[in-house]
């Protein structure tokens, strides 16, 4: 068959099916050409999902008649005044977006600058353009897209649900309004108000400025349980905020990623957060991350996907370890902090009520024989018979022991120790309520933080073996562990080449004992390939550290004497991420006593 060129209207369709998916992609188009020309309010109307209409209105500054003929013809934008593709500062730039939804359903535009008498209508239905003409419109855009995929009706198939498709559409904007809390957002569907958002108003920086938008966004208790998140390196600033680990969920959909302003999707910003908090969560949770990076714009490419929604970085290694090492230390940073939800769902676990069969009263005689039944051991008990119980805890010179009569104090955050309840669990008294920890998973926390330690404080030990090991490799996996192989040295293994696509294997961690050092070094390759750094021996030496503090810490069910218990508080308000264990669950809960009295009817 010969070749020939396609007709204009073929290509703005072909480039709708990769710039429009869904009305979702529709209206992320559409909200970025408002931010970018400036607009602070932004307000979106949809019929159906999007299916049948989509109403984009703004208050920016507008566009003149020869703009706005112009503007539907593809690949036509005001946004590369350099033509230079490395030196990108607006959200949209590809000039697609217009075109390709003129060319699938019935586009009409009305816009006016600040200094027109008057706005410009222009209509393109199916690819078919009309005006533009005078008409009647405030300073700002107005975009109407009705009857999306109309001219090519099998798009339609494709589509989910009117429910579904409005939930992709809220979840763009969220993320765009995220990124600019000082432009108002509000979405009304089918004539009902589903998200308004108004200017953040709080006064001070512009920490402050975004928790406000993102508390509105992701609920208070996202704002009550998160922190703040800053680091900079060379020409990379990172802001942000984190959640305590102890706030997670069961998929990585709260994990909001920008770079210049742009929401992303990438792979390798994701395997950041995923490595920062691979031993403070278990691997089948994910934490709430809302992180802003701003990168020079020549060390980023943001024209690697037709929806902008991936990014390339020149030297990923600098951005992915300084994510990591600023979460990281935030996280340490934070110390025993827990989040409040756990307190919230353990007050709401309580339920006001009386015993079965009769209410209980103190001088009844079964009341009290029910009340001497509980497993319950105060401090002054467990001192008698334990004088040959060893002390399980070693206060440090910075974590002193209190005595169990002391009062507490704003000294001692966690408080001071006043019982062991069924062997288990340690009651502790605050200035303002009561704690109650676990103390298995909270020693459990601080063996696993002193093993960590002492990994960086001597380096890894390492052992020789006998007989090295050889392991075959394609030639593109074996060079790029031997090009990594001093750091993993570091880590305790011990590479070296061993012919064509070979490596042999000198020393290994010392922790790892009897491994499948072959498996190894192929998921160190793999993650390599994909991340460009490698995750798999960290992984495996953090899970022997867990494992060997699991097994070493104190068991559910050992009595605890008053010096001991302080002494575990003690030390975790010393310890970083002691508020949790190695798989995220908290290690104590906290009750304000304004909270038990309201229990209680007191309040």
């Amino acid at each position: 068959m010969p070749i020939r060129l396609l007709p204009p209207n073929l290509v703005n369709q072909i480039a709708a099916g990769e710039v429009v998916e869904r009305p979702a992609s529709a209206v992320k188009e559409l909200i970025e050409n408002s931010v970018d020309a400036g607009a602070t309010r932004i307000d979106l109307t949809l019929n159906d999902g999007g299916k049948s209409l989509i109403v984009v209105v703004d208050n920016g500054c507008g566009m003149t008649s020869r703009d706005l003929a112009v503007a539907v013809d593809r690949h036509a934008t005001s946004k590369l005044p350099t033509d230079d593709l490395l030196d990108i500062g607006f959200l949209g730039f590809r000039g697609e977006a217009l075109p390709a939804l003129g060319s699938v359903s019935r586009l009409s535009l009305t816009s006016r600058t600040a200094d027109a008498d008057s706005a410009w209508h222009m209509m393109v239905n199916a690819g078919t353009r009309q005006g533009p003409v005078p008409a009647p419109h405030p300073r700002g855009t107005r975009v109407e897209v009705r009857d999306l995929f109309y001219a090519t009706p099998a798009r339609l198939k494709f589509l989910k649900a009117a429910a579904t498709e409005l939930t992709y559409v809220i979840d763009v904007v969220e993320r765009l309004a995220m990124a600019h809390p000082e432009i108002a957002f509000s979405v009304t569907a089918d004539g009902k108000s589903r998200l308004n958002l108004p200017v953040a108003h709080t006064q001070g920086d512009l920490f402050d400025t975004h928790l406000e938008r993102l508390t509105a966004i992701l609920g208070k208790e996202f704002g009550a349980n998160a922190v703040p998140v800053t680091a900079e390196r060379e020409s990379l600033r990172l802001y942000g905020y984190i959640g305590l680990p102890t706030l997670n969920r069961g998929n990585a959909q709260a994990q909001y990623l920008f770079v210049n302003g742009r929401p992303v999707r990438d792979r390798m910003l994701q395997g950041a957060v995923r490595a920062a908090y691979q031993d403070v969560l278990a691997s089948n949770r994910h934490p709430y991350v809302v992180l802003f990076l701003e990168v020079p714009r020549t060390e980023v490419d943001v024209n690697v996907h037709p929806a902008k929604a991936e990014v390339r970085f020149r030297d990923a290694g600098v951005v992915r370890g300084m994510m990591i090492g600023a979460i990281r230390h935030t996280l340490a940073e934070s110390g025993h902090r827990a989040s409040s939800s756990v307190a919230t769902a353990a007050l709401g676990a309580f339920r006001p009520g009386q015993l079965p069969g009769r209410p209980f009263a103190v001088s009844s005689p079964r009341a009290m024989g029910a009340a001497q039944a509980y497993d319950f051991y105060a401090p002054q008990d467990q001192q008698q018979g334990l004088a040959e119980t060893p002390n399980l805890f070693t206060p440090q010179p910075s974590a002193p022991s209190v005595a169990a009569e002391q009062t507490p104090s704003a000294e001692y955050p966690l408080g001071v120790a006043r019982a062991q309840v069924h062997e288990t669990y340690i009651v502790a008294q605050t200035p303002d309520g009561i704690v109650i920890v676990d103390q298995h998973a909270a020693h459990e926390r601080l063996l696993y933080e002193r093993m960590k330690q002492s990994l960086g404080d001597g380096g890894v030990k390492r052992q020789l073996l006998l007989i090295p090991e050889i392991v075959e490799l394609d030639e593109a996996r074996a060079a790029r562990l031997l090009a990594r192989a001093e750091e993993m040295a570091g880590l305790g293994l011990v590479i070296e080449s061993f012919g064509s696509g070979a490596v042999a294997v000198r020393e290994v961690p010392a922790l790892l004992g009897e491994s499948d050092v072959a498996s190894i070094l192929r998921d160190l390759a793999d993650e390599l390939a994909e991340w460009d750094e490698g995750m798999s021996l960290q992984d495996r030496l953090a899970d022997v550290c867990g494992t060997l503090a699991c097994h070493s810490a104190i068991r559910a069910g050992r009595r605890l004497n008053a010096n001991e218990m302080n002494a575990l508080l003690r030390q975790m308000e010393v310890t970083p991420n002691s508020g949790q264990c190695n798989h995220g669950r908290p290690t104590y809960v906290e009750l304000k006593l304004a909270d038990i009295e309201r229990l209680f009817g007191r309040r």
